[in-house]
């Protein structure tokens, strides 16, 4: 059996911890089981491409992850509603990682658009994050797989010099990935082990990533919305090494994180002081290309209800549609995420079971 140690949040021995703002409470031992909502984790990262054939095929050839699904949708009211878009069509496949779920899906009336990378620096959800066993890196992988380096010199980079390799890169359509490759007894020796948890897997995904203007903003308003608090912020700056990863120069950024199960994802927020990150210009959509993320929930009449209280702009009405209750909305940036129920009991799409079979 192959172990593998996943540690949240990255960059850990690389930042300097220092509250972000005063009226941002930060709790150590904060995770999504303190959550005084109905809310149970990231059930999936979403990424909308325009060619679902060399995407999915991208990426079963850097993952491995198993292909539970793959359908085509289109004359369906309830789709519509769902993606706030008449007369939607589309190719859906979901993969199963160890811990949550890749769904891509391909809109036709993408199909067509440009060219497009999303830039370290966002605004946006910039990025999710595959983790791996150091002497099985998802980066050499993921380079076979067809991916482009956005990393000086084509390769992942110890950041703290403690065991772990950073490297961002770019998808066959340009969104952006960070891979990490983790040495669990490096990092262990350090003193870091109580952040480990062990997962039954060589390559897994922690975390979704949100680029904002202003970071105070954003995570008062996750943690509106979470009902729980941070567990960390800090700060990046002055470290050459961290410019060759993010191919950017005096690199200065702010950051915040969330524990979104008991240690292994993470919702990780960053606003870059240098280059500084612009305010989000425009209207995202829930088909527009690139990344969106979704929060399953116990209770999502009752999430709907509650988030609508607290101004959360939706894009309909929750819809039962592929086994879940689900609807999409906007975070305070324009973000888009979605809240989803299983609709059946102990569910392999549910995040709780994905989640328990890491120990098994």
């Amino acid at each position: 059996m192959n172990r593998a140690l996943t540690l949240v949040p990255a960059l850990v021995a690389a930042i300097l911890w220092n509250p972000v703002g005063a009226e941002i409470s930060v709790r150590e031992d904060a995770n999504i089981g303190d959550s005084t909502a109905t809310m149970l984790g990231v059930n999936h990262i979403g990424i909308s491409v325009r060619d679902m054939d060399m995407m999915l095929d991208f990426y079963q050839q850097a993952t491995d992850f198993e292909l539970i699904r793959r359908e085509r949708v289109e004359n369906s009211a309830t789709a519509d509603a769902l993606f706030a878009h008449e007369g939607v069509g589309y190719d859906v496949a979901v993969l199963k990682a160890p811990n949550m779920l890749l769904e891509l899906r391909a809109f036709d009336h993408n199909r067509d658009l440009p060219d497009r990378e999303m830039p370290a620096k966002g605004p946006g959800m910039t990025h999710t994050c595959f983790q791996s066993v150091i002497d099985k890196p998802g980066w050499d992988r993921f380079a076979a797989a067809g991916a482009r380096a956005l990393t000086r010199g084509g390769k992942p980079i110890d950041l703290g010099g403690y065991g772990v390799t950073y490297g961002y890169a770019y998808d066959p359509e340009g969104n952006m990935m960070e891979l990490e490759q983790l040495d669990g007894p490096l990092l262990e020796k350090s003193g870091y082990d109580t952040t480990w948890q062990v997962i039954d897997a060589d390559l897994w995904m922690s975390q979704v990533a949100l680029v904002t203007h202003d970071l105070e903003r954003l995570m008062g308003w996750y943690k509106e919305v979470l009902a729980f608090d941070p567990y960390r912020t800090g700060e990046l700056k002055d470290n050459p090494r961290a410019d060759e990863i993010a191919d950017l120069t005096d690199l200065h950024i702010l950051g915040g994180w969330f524990r979104i199960s008991e240690s292994s994802k993470v919702l990780e927020l960053w606003q870059y002081v240098n280059p500084e990150t612009k305010p989000f210009q425009g209207n995202r959509a829930v088909t527009d290309l690139g990344y969106s993320f979704s929060l399953e929930v116990a209770d999502i009449n009752a999430e709907y209800q509650r988030l609508s209280k607290l101004g959360v702009e939706f894009f309909g009405e929750p819809v039962d549609f592929s086994g879940f209750r689900q609807v999409y909305a906007k975070d305070v940036d324009g973000n888009v995420f979605s809240l989803r129920q299983i609709l059946e009991g102990n569910s392999d799409l549910s995040v709780l079971v994905l989640e328990q079979r890491q120990g098994s």
